[in-house]
C-alpha cells in the first residue's frame, strides 16, 4: 500500500517551465517555451524503465506590462501559439542512479510586425527542440522520497528559422546545465499527500548575440488518496502552485528591458491509473504575472500525459 502511495505521490509531481527571451526590435514573449521540471512519466517510481509522450498546449495571445493588461499597441509581436510534443525515456541502473532523456517537438505560430514595413504578418514553423539529459540521485532514503537531477540541455532546437525573433525561436541556441529536486511526503495519518519540487536553468554561453535568463521552477501539491474501482484502475485529483522565476536575457539580439518575469499558476490536475499505465491531464491558469517591459501572456495552457512502466 505504501509503494502504492509512494508511485501516485511521484506521479503527482508537475511543474511548468518557461521561457525565451526576444531581438531588440520586439517585447518579448513570456513563457513560449514549456519543460517540466519532472512528471510521473519521468520521475523515479521503482520502475526499471519509463517511457511516456506528452502533449501542452500555450496560446499567448492579449499584451501585459508590469503586473496587468497592456494596450496591444505596446508591443510588435501579436500572439505565439504552441503545441508541444515530448518524448521521454527513464532508466534506473539501480534504486540509487538514473537516467532520463527528453526529446521535445515544437510546433508554433506566430504573428508580428515586420520591422522594415510595419506590416503585421504571421508565421508558422515546427521543428525538434532542444533535447534534456539528465541523471538521477535517488538514494537519500529507501523510499525514494527525495531526489536530485542534474544534467544538460542541448543546442538542437532550431533558432534561424526566418520570421521568428530568438525569443520566440524553437530553440535558444545554448547548452545549459540543468540542476533541481524533489521531494514527497504524507500527511493527515497517510490520507493526504503533498510534494515539492524545483529545477535550475542556466545557460552556459551566447549564441549568435543571444544568452537566455537564468529561470527557476518549482512546484507545490497537495493531493488525497484518490478512489480505487474495479480492476484496480485508481483516479487521483491533484492541486498545485507552479512558481516561475526568469532573469533578464542578454546579448546584443536580446531585449533585456522587455525580458524577464515572475509567474505562479494554479493547476487542478486528474490522473489515472491502471496497473504499469499513467494517463495525467492538468489546465493552468496565471493568478500573478510580473513581467519586465511588455511580453505576451497566455489566459491558461494545459498538457496531457500518458506513461508506461517496465
Amino acid at each position: 500500500m505504501y509503494r502504492s502511495r509512494l508511485t501516485r505521490a511521484l506521479s503527482a509531481a508537475l511543474v511548468v517551465s518557461l521561457s525565451l527571451g526576444s531581438l531588440s526590435a520586439h517585447a518579448c514573449a513570456c513563457g513560449c517555451g514549456i519543460f517540466d521540471v519532472g512528471t510521473g512519466g519521468l520521475l523515479p517510481n521503482g520502475a526499471r524503465n519509463t517511457l511516456s509522450l506528452q502533449y501542452s498546449y500555450l496560446d499567448q495571445p492579449r499584451n501585459w506590462a508590469g503586473s496587468s493588461s497592456a494596450p496591444a499597441g505596446q508591443n510588435d509581436d501579436k500572439h505565439i501559439r504552441s503545441e508541444f510534443y515530448l518524448a521521454g525515456w527513464q532508466h534506473m541502473f539501480s534504486r540509487a542512479w538514473g537516467l532520463q532523456v527528453e526529446v521535445p517537438y515544437t510546433a508554433r505560430h506566430f504573428t508580428t510586425t515586420d520591422d522594415d514595413t510595419g506590416v503585421v504578418g504571421s508565421h508558422d514553423h515546427a521543428a525538434l527542440g532542444d533535447i534534456r539529459i539528465m541523471g538521477m540521485y535517488t538514494g537519500f532514503s529507501g523510499d525514494m522520497s527525495s531526489g536530485l537531477v542534474f544534467g544538460l540541455k542541448l543546442a538542437t532546437g532550431d533558432w534561424r528559422y526566418k520570421g521568428f525573433d530568438r525569443d520566440t525561436a524553437i530553440g535558444t541556441g545554448t547548452t545549459d546545465i540543468l540542476l533541481g529536486g524533489y521531494h514527497q511526503t504524507y500527511f493527515g495519518t497517510g490520507s493526504w499527500g503533498g510534494f515539492a519540487q524545483t529545477q535550475l536553468d542556466q545557460a552556459m554561453n551566447t549564441r549568435a548575440g543571444y544568452r537566455p535568463g537564468t529561470e527557476l521552477d518549482s512546484a507545490f501539491g497537495i493531493y488525497p488518496a484518490g478512489w480505487t474501482f474495479a480492476g484496480g484502475a485508481q483516479v487521483t485529483p491533484i492541486v498545485q502552485a507552479l512558481v516561475s522565476l526568469r532573469a533578464k536575457d542578454h546579448g546584443l539580439n536580446a531585449a533585456p528591458g522587455d525580458s524577464g518575469y515572475e509567474r505562479v499558476l494554479v493547476s487542478p490536475a486528474v490522473e489515472l491509473k491502471v496497473r504499469a499505465f499513467r494517463l495525467y491531464a492538468d489546465v493552468e491558469r496565471p493568478v500573478f504575472q510580473h513581467v519586465n517591459g511588455n511580453q505576451l501572456v497566455p489566459h491558461w495552457q494545459g498538457k496531457l500525459l500518458a506513461s508506461i512502466n517496465f
